[in-house]
């Protein structure tokens, strides 16, 4: 089935765009962008762009890799206030009389 009829690309192409990547490199994230790339091509209008993502998805090949999951797990953005630790930060003052 054609996907983008602006640069041909069908879903065959994608599937195998994401083998191609996948054995080439197990650690990846594929991209949309990686995906044009790998096929030499660049997005035009983006109206494809549902139908690309829903393509991909449906491969069984493009989960994140393990290793690379909930990297974000242990930290939060209330840990760290512009790279000080806790005991360095300027009490707040107030310009209250």
């Amino acid at each position: 089935m054609i996907i983008c009829h602006c640069t041909h690309i069908s879903d065959h192409d994608i599937h195998a765009a994401i083998e191609w990547m996948r054995s080439a490199d197990p650690e990846t994230i594929i991209t949309p962008g990686k995906i044009y790339h790998a096929l030499g091509k660049t997005a035009d209008c983006g109206g494809c762009m549902p139908l690309f993502l829903d393509t991909m998805r449906s491969n069984a090949k493009l989960s994140v890799p393990a290793q690379l999951q909930n990297l974000r797990a242990g930290k939060t953005q209330e840990s760290v206030y512009e790279g000080r630790p806790q005991g360095h930060r300027l009490p707040q003052q107030s310009t209250a009389p």
